[in-house]
């Protein structure tokens, strides 16, 4: 039989742009995968880093998972990321990325994406989910602490889900949460408050997001700062944690057990390390908690926590949905692989 030609789609971020993903639309992929995990209906191994001889500049992330339920024979792909903080001073994203989506009956590679969008979406996704599961369903005032990278979905896909009252921002650099605060004003009007500090940012509010850009750990969440009935969500590659935050928390539930013992970064890293976080101690894995496997919150005074760094089968999921819709109105270039 001869060799039949095959062809791969490539999408930029500019074609990826052009779809109009919606937030909600994210929200929804996100949260289908979430719980399809919780039901044992994808595969994923664990994350590796690449870290270059590069001074300390930055390094990759590759991410590789497979969902079974989605499309007509389940989808796998392979993400590579990069984290380069100072990628600002180039007029860079600290965060780019590229996605391969494969057939997994066959190996046959279907699509090649720019991966910027879905990180930082996906992450944002991820929050919100959380969020709608884990916190207060009356939840007004949101503080975040980080203007760059996932901060932007953070915020908008949260102002989304939840009635708030006030939305509080900061970073380290003054220009960094200025224009991150501008930014957010052009798309919402929830009343948005510039702080100095993440003490101010994270005084009596009802959900609390660290997504900071540290280069060497910093406490910046500590136990006397998250009040009854809190969510708390951090994420930063290296540590904002206070090592005894997590004795104030009712519950503590990370994306997948696996993965939060893997890795030589993360916000709870030292908590794993140290056995303040184990199998033990932990409540559930998010996703058992949406395919209703396992109670979320419980209770209005209840303090919970979700770490979440970040599962390939998000990527997953996002770019399905994104190459579906690209098939849809024919965007994107098609290339011929063999």
């Amino acid at each position: 039989m001869a060799e039949r030609a095959l062809w791969l789609r490539f999408l930029s971020g500019g074609d990826v742009d052009s779809l109009q993903i919606t937030r909600a639309s994210i929200i929804e992929a996100v949260e289908h995968v979430v719980a399809e995990h919780g039901r044992g209906h994808t595969v994923f191994e664990p994350r590796v880093h690449l870290v270059p001889d590069n001074g300390g500049a930055g390094h990759f992330n590759v991410l590789r998972g497979h969902v079974s339920t989605l499309g007509e024979r389940g989808i796998s792909g392979i993400k590579v990321v990069g984290d380069f903080v100072p990628n600002h001073l180039q007029g860079l994203p600290s965060e780019l990325g590229l996605i391969t989506l494969y057939d997994p009956t066959n190996g046959v590679p279907l699509a090649i994406m720019d991966a910027t969008l879905i990180t930082e979406a996906r992450t944002g996704a991820m929050t919100a989910v959380g969020a709608k599961y884990l916190a207060r369903s009356d939840s007004r005032v949101l503080g975040h602490v980080g203007a760059r990278g996932t901060a932007f979905s953070n915020v908008t896909m949260l102002d989304e889900l939840f009635e708030l009252d006030e939305i509080r921002v900061t970073s380290r650099r003054p220009e960094s949460r200025a224009a991150f605060a501008e930014r957010l004003r052009s798309v919402t009007s929830t009343p948005i408050r510039v702080v100095d500090t993440a003490d101010e940012a994270f005084d009596d509010a009802d959900i609390l997001i660290e997504a900071s850009r540290l280069i060497h750990p910093e406490p910046l969440l500590h136990t006397g700062i998250v009040k009854p009935g809190a969510f708390v969500v951090p994420y930063g590659t290296i540590s904002a944690v206070e090592l005894d935050l997590l004795d104030v928390m009712d519950k503590v539930v990370v994306d997948d057990w696996r993965e939060a013992q893997a890795g030589r970064f993360g916000a709870l890293r030292a908590h794993v390390d140290s056995g303040r976080l184990s199998e033990s101690t932990l409540h559930a894995q998010f996703g058992e908690i949406v395919a209703g496997l396992r109670p979320g919150r419980e209770g209005p005074q209840e303090r919970i926590l979700l770490w979440h760094r970040g599962l390939s089968i998000l990527d997953v999921a996002v770019a399905h949905m994104i190459l579906s819709r690209a098939e849809a109105a024919n965007v994107g270039t098609m290339l011929h692989y063999r």
